[in-house]
């Protein structure tokens, strides 16, 4: 699996989130949310901001550039 599906799921989980609750607050479907964790599709720069922004971590940390959080 890549760095960036394995942090976003690592990070969902340690903040007790359900991929439903993700999908919600970026406003995709639950199936584009889970693509995000399979590292089928990426999101966008927006959407890659939000979670930073949701999740305390740089986008930096997000894709694997950097294990600083």
């Amino acid at each position: 699996m890549e760095i960036f599906a394995e942090r976003l799921k690592e990070l969902r989980k340690a903040n007790r989130r359900t991929s439903k609750e993700m999908s919600e607050y970026l406003e995709v479907s639950q199936r584009a949310y889970l693509y995000y964790e399979s590292a089928t599709h990426y999101p966008d720069v927006p959407r890659l901001l939000k979670l930073a922004d949701f999740f305390g971590v740089t986008t930096d940390y997000l894709l694997g550039r950097t294990d600083v959080r």
